[in-house]
């Protein structure tokens, strides 16, 4: 770890998360938050990279979501359904990092005001338990099942013609299909990587080289997660772009598209769905 930059506290990013959501407009996804929140911090690569036990998330990420728990059963933010969190009328209101921890006393990792700033939280944040338990079924998936899966995602996305083309030598692509906005059709390439590691630079730059001329843009799946350096490279200027869906995205799309998840008084996972693929 970078000398002078240690992983902060859950308490101490809850000013940050505040203040990235007030210079935002109001309003960001996790994924915004995530990245505004390391910039604004000036953490390191070594840092934000840090993962949290086998994954997917990231221990910076984890405590971030940590952080949006605690903030939100204080009342200064709140969240949609759809991910994006939102700075409340309560939140507008408090003008320092001091103002904020009194406010979220009592309402931190603990039963009262002396362990509201410190301990480590028992439980999941934000209804992440079945976040773990799916991803412990799709890491459990034969490879020609996952990329079927990956496959059945993309139609229920919208896209048509998809086929998985996986094989070796092929430079990491698995498959290809067509997604269509309006009038205008984007050829699209995909990976599908099942593990629990964090997908790095490389793995981006090698998927874009065997992509290049054949699509319009790539996507790459994975059950893992990707570096900080790898969201950079896929999002870098004058080369072809690559969209990102790591395991928590994929766990939150297949909630959406109820495919092998359904939803009542709790999220329930259905491994017979993954075993029949």
């Amino acid at each position: 770890m970078t000398p002078g930059k240690t992983m902060p506290s859950y308490a101490d990013l809850w000013w940050p998360t505040l203040e990235v959501l007030r210079n935002r407009g109001g309003s960001a996804s996790i994924r915004e938050l995530s990245e505004h929140v390391a910039r604004h911090l000036e953490l390191p690569d070594d840092v934000v990279d840090m993962p949290h036990g086998d994954g997917p998330q990231t221990e910076l990420d984890y405590r971030l979501a940590w952080a949006r728990t605690y903030l939100k059963k204080a009342g200064a933010v709140d969240n949609t359904a759809r991910g994006v969190w939102t700075i409340t009328p309560a939140g507008r209101e408090v003008d320092s990092e001091e103002e904020l921890r009194n406010l979220m006393r009592g309402h931190g990792p603990g039963a009262g005001p002396e362990t509201a700033l410190g301990p480590t939280p028992s439980e999941p944040p934000d209804d992440s338990e079945w976040q773990d338990e799916l991803l412990a079924v799709l890491r459990k998936m034969d490879p020609d099942a996952f990329e079927r899966l990956c496959q059945l995602v993309l139609r229920e996305s919208g896209f048509s013609k998809v086929k998985v083309t996986g094989r070796s030598g092929d430079g990491g692509i698995d498959g290809a299909g067509v997604l269509r906005v309006n009038l205008i059709s984007f050829h699209v390439r995909f990976q599908c990587k099942r593990y629990a590691g964090s997908v790095q630079v490389r793995e981006i730059r090698d998927f874009r080289g065997a992509m290049v001329g054949l699509a319009d843009k790539g996507l790459f799946m994975t059950t893992g997660s990707f570096t900080s350096g790898a969201e950079r490279e896929a999002e870098r200027d004058g080369a072809p772009a690559i969209d990102l869906i790591n395991g928590v995205a994929l766990c939150d799309l297949l909630k959406e598209l109820k495919l092998g998840v359904s939803t009542r008084m709790v999220t329930e996972i259905r491994p017979e769905f993954f075993e029949e693929l």
